[in-house]
């Protein structure tokens, strides 16, 4: 129905998760007449090709991978320095690149990232292959004003 409405994308679920999910985006792709069928991963190789193969069957595909860019996720969730994250995120983007064509790259906690950081790691991936980049304010730190004034810089 989503897809008869006209809505341009459609994450349809975390293939790693389950094979319960990973049956349900595989059906969503394989059903969908127009929009793109995103699944989301992890940082993690295995992650990225359940993904890639769950979405295979699309008419119009996507790989969403996600990780965490604020200086306290990196250290505190991922144990990882800044350019541990860059590597990986290039890595991911490329493995999934050389899958499909249609690779989202998200920065989790990106509103709570240092602004050059950030601003390398976006063009890191792009270069990498990424065609669509999300700043999302995952954890809901940052009010609306905040947001357009990061945006702005």
């Amino acid at each position: 129905m989503l897809d008869d409405m006209g809505v341009d994308v459609i994450e349809a679920g975390f293939p790693i998760t389950s094979e319960g999910d990973f049956q349900a985006v595989s059906e969503i792709a394989r059903r969908s007449k127009n929009a793109v069928i995103a699944g989301l991963s992890r940082a993690h190789p295995k992650d990225i090709d359940r993904c890639a193969e769950a979405v295979k069957f699309a008419r119009r595909g996507r790989v969403h991978t996600v990780i965490a860019t604020s200086p306290l996720h990196m250290r505190v969730k991922l144990n990882m320095t800044p350019e541990q994250v860059m590597e990986l995120s290039i890595a991911n983007v490329t493995r999934a690149r050389n899958q499909i064509d249609d690779v989202e790259w998200s920065a989790e906690d990106g509103t709570r990232s240092e602004m050059d950081y950030l601003c390398r790691i976006v063009e890191a991936v792009i270069k990498a292959g990424a065609t669509t980049v999300n700043i999302p304010d995952t954890v809901g730190y940052t009010v609306p004003e905040e947001y357009a004034a990061s945006c702005a810089r």
